[in-house]
C-alpha cells in the first residue's frame, strides 16, 4: 500500500482559533480523516478515551498546561505520531526535552510548506510505528504458540509416557496430517487432558 493511500485520524489540540482553521485547511481529506479539534489537554485526554488517533498535533502552550508532559505521555503510552508546535523562543528547550521520546517539534510561526513537510514526517513515523506493532504482535503470537506446544508436549509426556522428541513429532505429524497449525493440535491436546 502506498503512503498517499493511507488515512490518518487526527487530533488537533490547540486553543488558537486562527491556527486551528489553518491546520484544518492544511489537513486535506481523505488523507486526514476524521480531524477532531479540542482546545485543552484535558479535553484531548477525554477525546483519547473515546477513540484512538493516528496523529496528534499539539499547539503549545495550552490553557491547562504547556503540553510537553502530555506529548511525552502520548508517545510512551500510545502508538501515535505527535507533532508539537512551540514558540520559537521555547523551541530549543522543548525540543531537547521531548525529542528523545519521539515527539516531532516545529517552531512557530511556520510556513505552510514546512508544516506540510512535518506532517509527511509525522505520517512516515506513524507507518513505522504501525509496522513495529505488527512485528511485535507476530512475535507475541509465535511465543504463545510455542508455550502452548510445550504445554501440550508435557501433557503427552505425563499422560502417554512419550519422550519429548516423540511428543514433538506427534504434534508436528498431527498438524501436517490434518492440515492445521501446531497451535490447534496443542490446544486440542490441552483440552482433551484438562
Amino acid at each position: 500500500m502506498r503512503l498517499e493511500e493511507l488515512v490518518y485520524s487526527t487530533l488537533v489540540v490547540s486553543a488558537s482559533e486562527k491556527l486551528n482553521l489553518a491546520l484544518v485547511r492544511s489537513l486535506p481529506s481523505p488523507k486526514y480523516d476524521p480531524v477532531r479539534v479540542v482546545t485543552s489537554v484535558s479535553a484531548a485526554r477525554r477525546e483519547l478515551l473515546s477513540r484512538k488517533f493516528d496523529l496528534v498535533i499539539l499547539n503549545s502552550p495550552l490553557p491547562d498546561e504547556c503540553g510537553t508532559r502530555f506529548a511525552i505521555d502520548l508517545c510512551n503510552d500510545a502508538s501515535v505520531g505527535v507533532l508539537m508546535l512551540v514558540k520559537a523562543e521555547d523551541f530549543e528547550g522543548i525540543c531537547d526535552e521531548v525529542s528523545k521520546f519521539g515527539v516531532l517539534t516545529l517552531a512557530k510561526p511556520t510556513s505552510p510548506s514546512l508544516l506540510g513537510q512535518s506532517l509527511s514526517l509525522l505520517c512516515a513515523t506513524r507507518e513505522r510505528i504501525r509496522r513495529m506493532e505488527k512485528k511485535a504482535a507476530t512475535v507475541e503470537d509465535k511465543m504463545e504458540e510455542i508455550r502452548l506446544v510445550n504445554r501440550a508436549k508435557w501433557i503427552l509426556i505425563e499422560e502417554l509416557k512419550m519422550t519429548e522428541a516423540d511428543a514433538h513429532r506427534y504434534i508436528e505429524k498431527q498438524a501436517m496430517d490434518r492440515c492445521v497449525t501446531r497451535r490447534e493440535i496443542a490446544e486440542s491436546i490441552i483440552q482433551t487432558y484438562k
